[in-house]
């Protein structure tokens, strides 16, 4: 069974929806709309776009950031945080390797025969 979308009024009187997954968990929230046609507008714009959109790693070697470190605790002996222009350059390459396979798997097969 897909998620269903939930339209409702928060505290200040305002329309959100929130996507919920077949288990009942909230997977997102939306931002405030002024009223409750605008919310549907935007329910169908992520419906729309939620299926195409890309997938941008920023986690330095494919993992998750570490956690902050608590005031005093020691620091963990060669750890050091790559740059911020690593990730992006990371994610670059994931891009331009996506486009190759989808330019890959989108070409035409010609068989040569008329």
């Amino acid at each position: 069974m897909a998620g269903t979308f939930e339209v409702f009024m928060d505290g200040a009187s305002n329309f959100r929806f929130r996507l919920t997954a077949p288990d009942g968990t909230v997977v997102a929230e939306s931002a405030a709309f002024a009223d409750k046609p605008a919310a549907v507008a935007g329910i169908a714009a992520v419906r729309e776009c939620a299926g195409t959109g890309l997938v941008t790693d920023l986690c330095p070697d494919g993992r998750m950031p570490a956690p902050p470190q608590r005031a005093g605790a020691a620091a963990r002996p060669n750890a050091s945080p790559a740059a911020r222009s690593s990730w992006h350059k990371r994610a670059d390459v994931f891009h331009a390797r996506a486009g190759t396979i989808r330019k890959a798997a989108t070409a035409h097969n010609w068989s040569g025969a008329a």
